[in-house]
């Protein structure tokens, strides 16, 4: 760990909760979207996606646009159900950091993601851990299409930074997106780029040994 921090901001998807975009294209091109990977990925995405994470289009017009460019006749919960696939599970050692952080740090939640995610990954975290929402963590949650702002941009962190009274120089933000590791390193936040492969609870916060 870093030395000198008092707050941590952590991304969502592939940091806490596990994901796999893979699964996602897949479902899209066996529902009719053969050009799904031309539309998104973890690297870019197009206007309709951004849009929809900024909240500035509901969930019905995001899944009319996709209908729009799809090659094939494909109904609303084809589309919910594959636009949901990317999502798989909260790994309970993550959970556990969590709770164990809290007692130390300031802790925030920053993500990129959608009305039909956050039904989604709150209804899974409800599930599978009796917990109604991922909010119970942190002391505030950012939410992309909650906020109008999305990460890259640099008015999100500084947001976070602003209403909470946090030092960048105080803050640790941990993702899994070099894009936004580097914006967040631009106004000087210290932070840990996930990379493939890594985790949270082998590569960073690591048991120590008895």
């Amino acid at each position: 760990m870093i030395s000198g921090i008092k707050h941590i901001i952590f991304d969502l998807g592939g940091v806490l909760l596990n994901i796999d975009y893979k699964r996602t294209e897949t479902a899209f091109i066996e529902a009719g979207i053969t050009n799904f990977p031309a539309l998104y990925s973890q690297m870019q995405q197009t206007d309709l996606f951004d849009r929809f994470e900024m909240g500035l289009i509901p969930a019905d017009e995001f899944i009319s646009g996709l209908q729009q460019v799809s090659n094939t006749a494909v109904t609303a919960p084809q589309i919910v159900h594959a636009w949901n696939a990317m999502i798989l599970d909260y790994p309970v050692r993550r959970l556990q950091i969590l709770q164990q952080l809290r007692l130390y740090y300031d802790l925030f939640l920053l993500s990129n993601t959608n009305e039909i995610h956050e039904a989604a990954f709150n209804e899974l975290l409800l599930r599978t851990h009796g917990l109604p929402n991922i909010g119970v963590f942190f002391d505030k949650v950012y939410l992309s299409h909650r906020v109008g702002l999305r990460k890259p941009m640099a008015a999100i962190f500084e947001r976070v930074l602003t209403e909470n009274g946090l030092a960048p120089e105080e803050t640790l933000f941990i993702d899994d997106s070099p894009q936004h590791i580097a914006a967040a390193k631009e106004l000087g936040i210290q932070t840990i780029f996930l990379e493939k492969g890594m985790t949270i609870e082998d590569s960073i916060f690591k048991a120590k040994a008895n």
